[in-house]
C-alpha cells in the first residue's frame, strides 16, 4: 500500500518528511529523473525528437512557462496533455479545498483559517496527476469569471459575509489549477482585456474582481500554444504578456515521408480485418500528397496542411479497398491509382485555398494535388517524359534523368491507333490486369524500372505509368463516375476540338 493511503491528516503529513515544492520544481526534478533513466517523455510525438522537443525540455529545466507557435495539425496540444507525466504521481491537499492547497504551506483565506482552527488535525485528502491538469480554448467569449473567479452572491449570503470578503469568491479555472499546470490553447484568440488579467496573476500574483483586490500567491506552470495565422487574422498576444512566455518554441511538419508515414502508421484506424497489401512506394504516394499540398501554389500555406490529412487519406484508402474487397471477393485486395479518387473527401475537407485555388474549386484543387503526387511518385521510379531526343547519359547519373521518352514510344503508339483503355475501382482483379495487359509496351516499361518482388503487384506499376503519362502529357485520361478512360492525347484533342 502506497504510504499516502495512511496520510490523512496535516500532523501525519509533517512526521512523514513531506517538503512542499513549486510545481515548477516538481516537473524539472521528474524530468531530470527521466533524462537519466532514457525514458521518453514525449510518447508519440514523431519527427521531433532534434527538433522541439528539446527546446521544450530546455524551457521545463529553466522552470519557464512557455508557448508552442505553429499551424494546424503540428501535435501542439499533444505535447501539453503529456506534461502531466511529469507531476507527482499523487499529492497531498486540504480537505475540501477548491485551489488544492498544500496543508503545509496554504495560500487561500479559508485554507489559512482552517489550518490556525485544526492545527495538526487538518484534514488532507490526496490528488492524483490527472486531476493537476487543466486546459482551456481561447475563444472571443471567455471572460475574467471563467479564467479567473467572480463573486458568488449565494455563498456570501449563506456563510454571512460580505461581498468585500476573499471567501466569497468564486474561483475560475486558473486558481483551480493551483499546483498544477494549465494550458491555453489558441491564445491569441483571448481578448487583449483578458489577456492583462492573465499577466497580472502570472506576475504580480494579485488580480482585482469588481473592483475588490486579491492577492493570491498560486503556483502555476503556464503553457500555451499558437497559430501564427491568429496574429493577423483573428488577434494578437499583448507584449507584456508575451513578453512574460519565457520561451517561445517552434513546432513544423514532418520533415520527411518516412516521418510522416510513420505518424499516420500510428494514429490511422486500420484494424479491418482486411486482407490488404500494400507496396512501400504506395504508401508514401499517399503521404506525398500532404507534401505537395504545403507546396501547391493554389493552398494557403499560412493556414498550413494538417497531418490528419494524410492520416484521413489513408483511411479512406482502406474503406475504398474494403468496400471492393466486399463486392468482388478478392483476397487479398490490392491498391490501385484509380482508388486514389476516394481520398479526395480528406484532401478538399482539409485544404484552405487562396484566391486561385478558390476560382478552380476545392475538389479541383485536391485532384491536382493528387496528381502531383503521382507525377512526384513516377519521376522517382521511372524516366522523365520528354521530348528531347535521348541524350548519352552521364557517369554516375539517375537511369530516370537522361532516357527521354523513347522507353514509352511502344506505349504512345499503341494509343494512336485508337485504342483506350478503361480502368475503375470498382472492377474484380482479373479484369483490373487483363485492362492494363492490353497496352504493348507497358509491362515491360513497368518491370524494368520499379521490379516487385510478388507479380500480383505489377498492374499497379502499370497503372501507375499510365497515370504518369498522363500527368506529364503523353496520354489523354478521361473520368466517367468512377471509370477512368486513358487514350491517344492527339485523338482526344481532335475529339474536344469535334465537340466544340
Amino acid at each position: 500500500m502506497n504510504s499516502h493511503h495512511t496520510i490523512r491528516t496535516r500532523g501525519a503529513l509533517v512526521a512523514s518528511g513531506h517538503v512542499p515544492a513549486s510545481v515548477k520544481d516538481e516537473v524539472r526534478r521528474n524530468l531530470m529523473a527521466a533524462r537519466r533513466e532514457r525514458r521518453d517523455v514525449f510518447s508519440g510525438i514523431l519527427g521531433y525528437e532534434h527538433t522541439v522537443i528539446p527546446h521544450i525540455e530546455n524551457a521545463l529545466l529553466a522552470r519557464h512557462d512557455f508557448i508552442l507557435l505553429g499551424l494546424r495539425g503540428q501535435a501542439k496540444t499533444r505535447i501539453l496533455r503529456q506534461l502531466v507525466g511529469l507531476l507527482d504521481e499523487w499529492v497531498p491537499v486540504v480537505e475540501g479545498c477548491e485551489i488544492n492547497d498544500d496543508p503545509l504551506q496554504p495560500v487561500c483565506r479559508r485554507c489559512r483559517r482552517l489550518a490556525a482552527e485544526h492545527g495538526d488535525d487538518l484534514p488532507v485528502r490526496w490528488l492524483y496527476r490527472e486531476e493537476r491538469y487543466h486546459e482551456k480554448l481561447a475563444t472571443p467569449d471567455v471572460t475574467i469569471a471563467d479564467l479567473i473567479g467572480d463573486i458568488d452572491p449565494i455563498k456570501a449570503t449563506r456563510d454571512r459575509l460580505t461581498f468585500g470578503d476573499e471567501e466569497v469568491l468564486h474561483f475560475g479555472i486558473v486558481p483551480r489549477t493551483h499546483r498544477g499546470i494549465f494550458a491555453l490553447n489558441e491564445l491569441p484568440d483571448l481578448q487583449p482585456r483578458i489577456q492583462v488579467g492573465l499577466l497580472n496573476i502570472m506576475e504580480e500574483k494579485d488580480f482585482q474582481i469588481r473592483g475588490i483586490p486579491v492577492r493570491l500567491p498560486i503556483d502555476v506552470l503556464m503553457v500555451f500554444s499558437a497559430n501564427p495565422e491568429d496574429y493577423t487574422n483573428r488577434g494578437n498576444i499583448i507584449t507584456p504578456l508575451k513578453d512574460r512566455i519565457a520561451s517561445q518554441i517552434l513546432t513544423h511538419y514532418p520533415e520527411t515521408v518516412e516521418v510522416a508515414r510513420r505518424i499516420t502508421d500510428q494514429e490511422a484506424w486500420t484494424d479491418r480485418g482486411l486482407e490488404v497489401r500494400i507496396p512501400e512506394w504506395y504508401r508514401d504516394l499517399v503521404e506525398q500528397v500532404a507534401f505537395e499540398a504545403r507546396e501547391s501554389e493554389f493552398v494557403d500555406q499560412k493556414s498550413g496542411v494538417s497531418a490528419r490529412l494524410a492520416i484521413a487519406a489513408y483511411e479512406n484508402l482502406l474503406s475504398n479497398l474494403e468496400r471492393r474487397a466486399l463486392t468482388t471477393g478478392d483476397r487479398p485486395v490490392l491498391p490501385r491509382i484509380a482508388d486514389l479518387q476516394a481520398i479526395l473527401p480528406a484532401v478538399s475537407g482539409k485544404i484552405e485555398l487562396v484566391y486561385e485555388g478558390e476560382q478552380q474549386g476545392p475538389d479541383a484543387v485536391a485532384r491536382h494535388v493528387i496528381g502531383q503526387a503521382v507525377k512526384t511518385t513516377f519521376h522517382r521510379f521511372f524516366p522523365k517524359t520528354t521530348r528531347e531526343p535521348k541524350r548519352r547519359r552521364p557517369a554516375g547519373g539517375e537511369a530516370a534523368a537522361d532516357e527521354g521518352t523513347d522507353v514509352y514510344h511502344r506505349i504512345t503508339s499503341w494509343f494512336s491507333g485508337a485504342k483506350r483503355v478503361e480502368i475503375s475501382d470498382s472492377m474484380p482483379q482479373a479484369a483490373y490486369v487483363a485492362a492494363l495487359r492490353q497496352v504493348d509496351g507497358l509491362e515491360e516499361v513497368a518491370q524494368r524500372y520499379l521490379p516487385c518482388d510478388d507479380p500480383a503487384d505489377v498492374p499497379l506499376v502499370m497503372e501507375l505509368v499510365l497515370e504518369g503519362l498522363y500527368q506529364s502529357s503523353f496520354v489523354a485520361k478521361e473520368t466517367v463516375e468512377r471509370s477512368t478512360f486513358y487514350s491517344d492525347m492527339l485523338m482526344r484533342m481532335m475529339q474536344g476540338m469535334g465537340e466544340e
